[in-house]
């Protein structure tokens, strides 16, 4: 799992007829202090996500299980708001 932030939309009007009607988000993975790593994802958001919010992404096959991403095209999905990070020393 990857822990990000959504940092806007993507807009595709000519797309895949199996991601119509799914949001997609722009995705910025985070370190566990919140910095902002150098990459970046487009995700297929299946919770309701938002800009500036942090997510659980999952990336590869487990994107496919999602809720609502069987057999369709998807490489990464959004999978939970994320409200508290607590890292034990």
């Amino acid at each position: 799992m990857i822990i990000g932030r959504v940092i806007g939309t993507v807009v595709a009007t000519r797309k895949d007829e199996r991601l119509r009607g799914g949001k997609l988000l722009l995705v910025r993975p985070i370190t566990l202090k919140g910095e902002d790593e150098s990459s970046y994802l487009v995700a297929v958001d299946t919770v309701g996500a938002g800009v500036h919010e942090r997510v659980l992404v999952v990336s590869g096959s487990s994107a496919r299980l999602a809720e609502g991403m069987k057999d369709r095209p998807v490489d990464a999905a959004i999978i939970g708001i994320i409200d508290t990070v607590e890292v034990a020393d």
